[in-house]
This record gives structure tokens, C-alpha cells and sequence, in this order.
């Protein structure tokens, strides 16, 4: 097996948020309205999706492909991520955002009219949700689809099921950008509503706290249910290292 050291891994994850952003947030940017033939709200989610499947494919297996600072802390809280990686990951995930909508800022700016300030796909309750969701709406379903999500990841990433992981994981996202994207135009990442917020300013700014907190909320709860309701059990007499401790 392959032994990558962290700066391989903090490059994958890097360019791994980086392509999720510019892909995701891009098709929302450049595509979604497109006169006569936008992809839409559909089109959107199934652009999220595939980012994160094709970059779980392509560099997954250096870092572990969370591009997504709740997935590590959420992977953490399971058992699965060591402490001491989680700031290092972060920090390389939110580099990642942040240059994947500086790069797509970069694009949109060269059609004349460009108004960043109408949205650039980032994140919002309220008058900044495209339906016009609460803020307690918001909230809840932040919280929810990322518990949603990283049980899907969780589940999807056990040894039954490895190979098929990213396709997993790449579904799930796009279905649950299919059902919040009129809430909140759909977080469940805080590096991916970072991204975008930096450069809108004002009240994306103002209301990013809600999607750095509920995100990570619902990756924790998902984390502790995996590990505690969800995760196999291994044996005693399978695991000498717990059999010396039950055993006199």
C-alpha cells in the first residue's frame, strides 16, 4: 500500500475543494441561466455531485478526499482521522475554496455586467435564501443534510463498500443539493460557502457564521452515532489488543 507524506495530502485536498468549488459554485455561476439551455437547480446539484466523485477518484486515495473541513472533523469525531491533521486539512481546504472562487470570480468578470454582489452562489437565509427560507429553516437543514451526508460517508467508506465510495458520496451530495438548494443554496461544507462569501462581502458575510457552525454540528452527531450505533463491533478473541484488557 501506498504511504503519501502531508504535504501530498494537503495538495489533494487542496485542489480537490478547489475543483468543488469551481465546478459546483461555476455551473451555478456561468450555467445555471444560461438564455436557452441553463442547467437549472438540477443541472447545479448533479455539477456538485460530480465534482466531488471525480476528485475522490482522482485523488482520494493521497488524502482520504474529504475537500470539506466538516467531513474531517466528522470523520474525527467517528474515530476514523487523527487530532492532529484536522487544523492542517482545514487550513488547506479553505486555501482550496478560496482559490476555486477566486479563479471562477476571475471568469465571470469578464462578461461585462458581472455584478457579484447578485449572489456568486454563495450561502444565505432569509433575504439571502433563493426562496426565501427562515433562518431556523436554514439551520436545521444544515445541520441535517451534513448528518446525512457524512453517514453516507461513514457507511460508504467501510471496507463492504470502498470501491464504490466516491459514487456514493457524489450522489448523496447532489441529492441533497436537489432538496436545500431553495433553502440555503446548499453549504454542508464551510470552506465551500467561504469561498464565495469572501468575495460578495456584506450580508453573505454577516451570515457565514451559520454555515461554518451547522455543518460541523451535523457532522460531530454523525460521527458519534456512526461510531456508536453504526460501526462494527470487533470481538475480543478477533482483537488481542481489547482482549488483554477484558481478559485477566
Amino acid at each position: 500500500m501506498k504511504e503519501f507524506n502531508l504535504t501530498q495530502k494537503l495538495s489533494a485536498e487542496f485542489l480537490g475543494t478547489l475543483f468543488l468549488v469551481l465546478g459546483g459554485c461555476g455551473s451555478a455561476v456561468l450555467a445555471a441561466a444560461f438564455p436557452q439551455v441553463g442547467i437549472g437547480l438540477l443541472g447545479v446539484s448533479l455539477a456538485f455531485g460530480l465534482s466531488v466523485l471525480t476528485m475522490a477518484y482522482a485523488v482520494g486515495h493521497v488524502s482520504g478526499g474529504h475537500f470539506n473541513p466538516a467531513v474531517t472533523v466528522g470523520l474525527f469525531a467517528a474515530g476514523r482521522f487523527s487530532a492532529k491533521d484536522i487544523a492542517p486539512y482545514v487550513l488547506a481546504q479553505f486555501a482550496g475554496a478560496i482559490a476555486g472562487a477566486g479563479i471562477l470570480f476571475l471568469i465571470a468578470s469578464g462578461k461585462a455586467g458581472f455584478d457579484v454582489t447578485a449572489g456568486f452562489a454563495s450561502n444565505g437565509y432569509g433575504a439571502n435564501s433563493p426562496g426565501g427560507y427562515t433562518l431556523m429553516a436554514a439551520l436545521l437543514t444544515e445541520v441535517v443534510m451534513t448528518f446525512f451526508f457524512l453517514i453516507v460517508i461513514l457507511g460508504g467508506s467501510d471496507d463492504h463498500a470502498k470501491g464504490l465510495a466516491p459514487m456514493a458520496i457524489g450522489l448523496a451530495l447532489t441529492l441533497i443539493h436537489l432538496v436545500s438548494i431553495p433553502v440555503t443554496n446548499t453549504s454542508v461544507n464551510p470552506a465551500r460557502s467561504v469561498g464565495p462569501a469572501i468575495f460578495v462581502g456584506g450580508l453573505a458575510i454577516k451570515q457565514l457564521w451559520l454555515f461554518l457552525l451547522a455543518p460541523v454540528v451535523g457532522a460531530v452527531l454523525a460521527g458519534a452515532a456512526h461510531r456508536s450505533l453504526l460501526a462494527a463491533r470487533v470481538p475480543p478473541e478477533l482483537n488481542p489488543a481489547l482482549a488483554r484488557t477484558v481478559t485477566p
